[in-house]
């Protein structure tokens, strides 16, 4: 018995709080290097036709989207969030992830950035005004683009 072809890599996008710029390129790049990507949601996405490019929707709730991103995510596959425990679950199991500003989420640096984040979130519960991030900027854009190239020139 043979065992079955593993599926090609794929990128899976955490699409409730993905910047539009960054879907567009994501868009671009799946036609222009064949790949898969998948926006999860809990709201209807508009995406563009294509054969490598689908929404799921998922039910609404706290972190269902998460969920279904951290139950489909195999080695080799990308991630795209801004939420950072997502990132550690998906780690976990072997795929990458990278936040839409370009920056990637390692095994080296993920505990920091969880104790980061739960740091502000008491901070916040605390009353304390600790500001939000700053606007995406065109730089955060090539971030995000550059990183993107690097994943798909790993999994040619």
């Amino acid at each position: 018995m043979t065992e079955a072809a593993a599926p090609p890599p794929q990128v899976w996008v955490d699409a409730d709080a993905c910047p539009g710029p960054v879907k567009e390129i994501l868009f671009r790049a799946a036609e222009r290097a064949q790949v898969p990507v998948t926006l999860v949601a809990n709201q209807w996405l508009r995406t563009p036709p294509s054969r490598f490019i689908r929404a799921l929707q998922v039910q609404g709730g706290y972190d269902v989207a998460d969920d279904a991103i951290a139950e489909r995510a195999r080695p080799g596959d990308l991630v795209v969030t801004q939420d950072i425990p997502l990132a550690a679950r998906v780690l976990a199991n072997g795929a990458q992830a990278v936040d839409p500003r370009g920056e990637r989420f390692t095994p080296d640096n993920i505990a920091e950035r969880l104790s980061m984040r739960n740091f502000m979130d008491e901070l916040r519960g605390a009353g304390v005004q600790t500001g939000g991030p700053a606007a995406f900027s065109a730089r955060d854009r090539q971030g995000f683009a550059n990183q993107l190239d690097r994943w798909l020139a790993t999994r040619r």
